[in-house]
């Protein structure tokens, strides 16, 4: 999560349909989002995850680096593995749909080897119903080990930010094809509710009001998610 102001956005369809504000990102509370997990190559954080159940995690198609690497659950600052562990990948599910020409259906579950130890440090967030939204000036929050400014170095702490949700009329004037990486596949959460996957954002300039960061609507695609983690055999 970027330490400055971004303005988030969320696109129509199967993105969230509303831009949201990220304002003075911060560290988070050691675990206190014990669902945030670190996607890592060679120990070095790529990108973002949540865990949605003892053996799945939710993150992004674009996120498709990350394959045939580690997840590290339990952690806060990456550089102390004292509370974290770290657990091969299984499968990977993209979303059938998805296309890498568009950013639609961006959405993916990995299948871990082994389930998880469930602790105060380690904990699955719950899920939006089907078809649920999210009012405009909800107030929602971000967080990840992303990069802390333009061109900056990834965050060995988790930072977190707040976002209000905002009406999406502006999502088609602002956004170009540009993009960052770091904290994409990391959740956006509204109340105790994981409601977004974070996609993309603007590369050039962190903290420009012009360039929304982009979030995938997960409750339209809970009725697929479900049919995964009930067919695990």
């Amino acid at each position: 999560v970027f330490i400055m102001i971004i303005i988030s956005l969320l696109l129509l369809a199967s993105l969230l349909p509303h831009l949201t504000f990220t304002v003075d990102g911060t560290e988070a509370k050691p675990h206190s989002r014990p669902y945030m997990v670190s996607v890592q190559s060679n120990k070095t954080h790529i990108c973002g995850g949540f865990l949605i159940s003892d053996e799945f995690v939710l993150t992004a198609v674009t996120a498709v680096h990350c394959m045939m690497k580690l997840i590290v659950v339990g952690a806060h600052d990456l550089r102390n593995s004292k509370n974290s562990d770290r657990i091969g990948v299984k499968s990977y599910i993209p979303h059938p749909s998805y296309t890498i020409h568009l950013p639609w259906n961006d959405i993916m579950l990995l299948r871990l080897q082994e389930k998880v130890n469930l602790n105060n440090d380690v904990k699955w967030i719950s899920l939006p119903k089907k078809g649920e939204d999210v009012e405009v000036n909800t107030l929602c929050s971000v967080a990840g080990w992303g990069q802390l400014q333009t061109n900056g170095p990834l965050s060995s702490l988790l930072m977190e930010a707040n976002v209000h949700i905002m009406n999406n009329s502006e999502c088609y004037k602002r956004w170009g094809q540009t993009y960052y990486s770091g904290d994409s596949g990391g959740p956006l959460v509204c109340g105790n509710t994981a409601v977004g996957v974070t996609a993309f954002g603007y590369i050039s300039l962190c903290n420009s009001p012009e360039k929304p960061n982009v979030y995938i609507k997960i409750s339209p695609y809970i009725p697929w998610i479900n049919s995964i983690i009930r067919n695990v055999k």
